[in-house]
């Protein structure tokens, strides 16, 4: 008798997450695969993702298809036969000579970072393989990262649906209330032609959490300036060194460091409110999001305990994960977790902007364009390079005073940016 069959399902995609879209079945009936390898591609209402099959085995049936949304705990595709745990997006411990245990993010970035996890010292639970046993083997072998992961990339879903396949996809779906009730909108026919387009499954729930956002928090801007003149400095002398190591210095994962060390300072800004408990949860991990606008909308990928890494290897994050994004190669680890957002605008333009806190934070910083502008320092008129800053915050947790302090610890590190370099 062989073995029997096994349905994966649905993970939880944490974080309230009930649903997701399929967009892509990347596996064929009857297929032999290897655990980790491309399963599916979902859009959830963070991300387009990329789900890693649990299992090495065959698929004997696949239960969705395009355009299907399914809910957590859905049956997607079953296995004839497999080695791992059907219900989750993480392979097994492995027992013997078995494959190495490891997160799929996990052993994303050991490919990133050119590292054979079957030589790497595991320290996590049941022998896994964390991905700071990753980062210490690529540091002790010298590894370079890699120009790109080294299983071949699966096909992208484009942002437009070719004719034919738009109307299968495109059911509109009412945008769930919050709050009040709209009124009926007048029939905008009377005055003049119009089309209606179908939100996607994205852009419907980014509205929906927006509105939830806009509705339950009581949103206050402090607005400040910092002096970036010499971190610029700094950036441009240090580039071409940084590059011989693969890494891309950025002002953005300066802005990242500086607003972890800043939230140890001042954790309620680290927190989330939980007003059934009258609590508020402080976080003490400090998961940093940061705002990539994408064809299919702003996507907010997170990078992990950005506390206490290095410069360097937060670069190194930043770059290979905003790859991922817009390529729609991330996965759901890469997109939850997150404890602070920092959205950039400063590539578009702009002199400021107040963005919507990303419930169920507390606060998000925004960064418009730098500028060169006439300063008077020590009595006399310079020119000086000026980033404009915008911290929202949630009032309830915290008052103006409050936020002008920690926008005020950010500045403190980014006008000195040899502490973020030492201070970690």
């Amino acid at each position: 008798m062989g073995p029997m069959p096994q349905a994966f399902r649905l993970p939880d995609l944490g974080e309230g997450l009930t649903e997701a879209e399929i967009v892509k079945v990347l596996v064929r009936e009857g297929e032999t695969i290897q655990e980790d390898a491309p399963l599916l591609e979902v859009e959830t209402d963070k991300a387009q993702v990329e789900i890693p099959s649990p299992v090495s085995g065959r698929v004997e049936k696949i239960h969705v298809q395009p355009g299907q949304t399914v809910k957590v705990g859905e049956v997607l595709v079953t296995f004839g036969d497999g080695t791992a745990a059907p219900t989750a997006p993480a392979p097994a411990a492995p027992s013997g000579a078995g494959p190495v245990a490891a997160t799929p993010a996990t052993r994303r970035l050991a490919r990133e970072l050119g590292v054979d996890l079957a030589t790497v010292r595991a320290s996590g639970s049941g022998g896994r393989v964390t991905d700071e046993d990753v980062r210490a083997a690529a540091r002790g072998a010298g590894a370079r990262p890699a120009a790109a992961p080294a299983r071949p990339a699966a096909p992208v879903a484009k942002p437009v649906a070719p004719a034919g396949q738009a109307e299968e996809r495109a059911a509109a779906k009412p945008l769930a209330t919050i709050g009040l009730e709209p009124p009926p909108l007048p029939r905008f026919e009377q005055w003049g032609p119009v089309e209606r387009q179908p939100l996607s499954h994205l852009r419907r729930t980014i509205a929906e959490r927006m509105a939830l956002s806009a509705t339950l928090i009581p949103h206050v801007t402090h607005f400040d300036r910092a002096d970036i003149t010499e971190l610029d400095g700094l950036i441009r002398r240090n580039l071409e060194a940084a590059r011989e190591r693969g890494v891309t210095l950025t002002l953005t994962s300066f802005l990242l460091k500086a607003a972890a060390l800043a939230l140890k300072e001042h954790p309620q800004f680290n927190a989330s409110l939980d007003p059934a408990a009258g609590e508020m949860i402080l976080k003490r991990y400090y998961h940093l999001g940061v705002a990539v606008a994408t064809d299919r909308g702003l996507i907010v990928p997170v990078i992990r305990d950005v506390d206490g890494k290095p410069l360097l290897d937060v670069a190194t994050e930043l770059a290979a994960l905003a790859q991922r994004v817009r390529e729609g190669k991330a996965t759901l680890d890469d997109l939850r977790g997150g404890t602070f957002t920092i959205t950039n605008i400063g590539a578009l333009g702009g002199t400021g902007a107040i963005p919507i806190i990303n419930y169920p934070e507390v606060a998000i910083l925004g960064v418009a364009r730098t500028r060169e502008e006439p300063v008077v320092r020590e009595g006399r008129i310079v020119p000086r390079l000026l980033l404009p800053l915008s911290l929202t915050f949630d009032h309830r947790i915290a008052d103006g005073a409050d936020g002008a302090r920690f926008a005020a610890a950010i500045i403190r590190r980014l006008e000195a940016p040899e502490q973020i370099l030492l201070e970690w």
